[in-house]
């Protein structure tokens, strides 16, 4: 991809990032790029197109994949907090931005399965890991997609309020949300 082009897609990705999909236009773009709105239709066919190959980038999709759960130990604490650190660290407030400026009905359903890989990779991992857990006797039977709905809603829901409103609504700390989330979450599903 030549320099104009890249530096196109990550104007476009910024300011879907502070305005939105549908508020961001392509004379924006043009402007913010200090390229002609020509030279944006010579390089993509559209707005949309300008999105879609960012989309393609791993720098916009913010490289949540099933082998960043991959290192676990077999310890529920300290693997469930891997499971939310590794989350959090990828999955900033900056990010969150950009996902939802993405879910404008205008390009959601080509974004959608972009998005939908993060929580995904998430929500697999973990359900085998549970299952996992409870063969080696370390936990009882559950509902193990519940369980790491309730991980992963805990974990989005935490990453969404800080991107949402930063220290405002509460100055608890990443590192201390997760070893306190995992500790009240372990003394419900634990053997006594």
């Amino acid at each position: 991809m030549d320099e104009t082009s890249q530096k196109i897609i990550d104007v476009t990705m910024e300011l879907i990032k502070e305005r939105g999909y549908v508020a961001t236009t392509t004379k924006d773009i043009a402007n913010r790029a200090h390229v002609n709105e020509c030279t944006i239709f010579r390089k993509f066919k559209s707005k949309k197109d300008i999105v879609l190959s960012g989309m393609e980038q791993e720098k916009w999709r913010a490289n949540v994949s099933k082998a960043v759960f991959q290192n676990v130990k077999w310890e529920l604490q300290s693997d469930l907090e891997m499971f939310m650190r590794n989350y959090l660290d990828r999955i900033t407030p900056d990010f969150v931005s950009l996902s939802i400026g993405l879910r404008a009905p205008q390009i959601y359903e080509d974004t959608m399965p972009y998005i939908m890989k993060i929580p995904e990779a998430f929500l697999e991992t973990l359900v085998l890991y549970l299952e996992s857990m409870h063969e080696k006797g370390k936990i009882g039977v559950f509902d193990f997609e519940c369980l790491a709905m309730t991980i992963f809603s805990s974990t989005f829901g935490f990453t969404f309020l800080k991107a949402s409103f930063g220290e405002q609504l509460s100055r608890v700390k990443q590192e201390e949300y997760i070893i306190n989330s995992v500790s009240l979450f372990l003394k419900g599903i634990q053997h006594e």
